[in-house]
């Protein structure tokens, strides 16, 4: 029967897709110079995701012998597929709702949103070697606190700077939906310290 196979080659390659999609939605809100062209480039590492995650889910049901749990192997790809559908949700609504210029500290919070996709390429490429994987996830922990933080931030500055009640409701939703995928990277390091204390 066949044995584990490259999963943590596909966990890695699935990490770095999602990895790009947070970079490129960071240069969305920097260059403010259009925002077309960063969502159709999102939506296609979006599709690649979707790739990767149904080729590792694939090669997981003709697997016998996996390098752990099934059910943490389904977890820990679905967690990242999460994350890459909440960059490519936030990157969606900056062209559905005709958004003409990015608010300032948007940026940083994206920013923050490529830091912790950043820290699951290493602690996804750190689970096959054991390397401090439950320091690393402490990282991912500490970036959803700032961006907790920071996303408060930013929609009590809405709603002190903001008269149009339309414009409010569409930047509090962007600003939610990118906090939202930095809570997902949270729950990527969940999974990974769930898989790692199952196997110490």
């Amino acid at each position: 029967m066949p044995r584990e196979d490259n999963f943590f080659e596909m966990f890695v390659a699935l990490a770095d897709n999602c990895h790009q999609g947070a970079q490129v939605l960071v240069e969305m809100f920097q260059q403010d110079d259009g925002f077309d062209k960063y969502a159709e480039r999102i939506k296609d590492i979006e599709h690649a995701g979707d790739n990767l995650t149904h080729t590792l889910l694939t090669r997981l049901n003709q697997t016998f012998v996996t390098p752990f749990d099934r059910e943490d192997i389904q977890a820990l790809s679905s967690r990242i597929d999460d994350v890459l559908d909440l960059v490519d949700a936030a990157a969606s609504r900056m062209v559905t709702y005709k958004i003409p210029h990015a608010r300032p500290g948007v940026a940083d919070l994206a920013q923050i949103l490529y830091e912790a996709t950043r820290q699951v390429v290493v602690v996804v490429g750190a689970l096959n070697k054991h390397d401090a994987v439950l320091e690393k996830c402490i990282e991912i922990n500490r970036l959803e606190n700032e961006a907790d933080r920071l996303s408060r931030i930013l929609i009590a500055r809405l709603f002190d700077e903001e008269k149009d009640p339309v414009q409010i409701i569409k930047w509090k939703e962007i600003i939610e939906v990118i906090e939202a995928a930095v809570d997902k990277c949270e729950d990527v390091a969940n999974v990974i310290e769930t898989v790692t204390l199952k196997n110490a």
